[in-house]
């Protein structure tokens, strides 16, 4: 794996996220108080689209679909899909599961990606 250029710092506003494609995998880059972070851009549950999410705490995003949340530094499920009512019955076929993510550097005014 190799450091890849994603964005620039601009193209991720403070407390936000965005999603770009990077050597062919789709990534979410992720511009937090404490650095840029970045993650697969689907969730694991049903592959909901990560970056039409929230960005919960400064540390959390939560997908738009089940509202799974996932840790972003560490993808761990923090809180599997629970919407809508009923959902859970899926659950039983698609198991908590975390999501991929990708270490990050800024060198510059670029935003890199270790995919």
């Amino acid at each position: 794996m190799a450091y890849v250029r994603a964005c620039s710092v601009n193209d991720v506003p403070a407390g936000g996220m965005a999603r770009f494609k990077v050597n062919g995998e789709a990534v979410v880059v992720y511009n937090l108080a404490d650095g840029f972070r970045a993650t697969a851009a689907s969730c694991s549950h049903v592959f909901g689209p990560l970056a039409r999410g929230k960005i919960l705490d400064g540390q959390r995003v939560q997908c738009p679909l089940h509202r799974a949340e996932f840790d972003i530094k560490t993808g761990e499920a923090v809180k599997w899909a629970c919407f809508p009512p009923g959902v859970q019955l899926l659950n039983l076929f698609r198991p908590k599961k975390p999501i991929k993510t990708y270490a990050t550097k800024v060198e510059g005014d670029a935003v890199l990606v270790d995919v």
